[in-house]
């Protein structure tokens, strides 16, 4: 059973915006470009849905610095490494079920195309968890 499944529960960021400079086109590396990042961290709320203590849960602070580090840190050549890398290390960082994380280039250098957008997203499960 996936976690996604199981655990109905989630904290959604969305629309997370940084400068990076990540791809593999050289222009994309000297210059750099915005990203946007969406997150979904699966999880049992219950006990924060109950005690309504910000130490009972995930703190939303932690996940966008997280991101932002990773966003604004050491340049990868692709989207995927970008989302890998947030992804791990929210499963590193939290007792959560599962994370998905989804990593956009609103303006991707693609030649002679004319596209709104470039997006990766991954869904990685915490392998102790169900």
């Amino acid at each position: 059973m996936r976690h996604e499944e199981a655990y109905h529960d989630r904290i959604i960021l969305e629309a997370m915006t940084f400068y990076g400079y990540h791809g593999v086109n050289p222009e994309e590396r000297k210059v750099g470009q915005p990203f946007m990042v969406d997150l979904q961290v699966y999880g049992d709320f219950r006990v924060p849905g109950r005690s309504d203590n910000l130490e009972d849960t995930v703190d939303y602070s932690e996940l966008y610095r997280i991101t932002k580090a990773v966003v604004e840190g050491e340049p990868h050549n692709l989207l995927e490494s970008v989302a890998e890398t947030i992804a791990q290390r929210i499963l590193d960082s939290f007792e959560v079920a599962a994370v998905a994380v989804r990593v956009a280039k609103p303006s991707p250098p693609v030649a002679g195309a004319t596209l709104k957008g470039a997006a990766v997203e991954v869904y990685r499960e915490c392998p102790t968890k169900g």
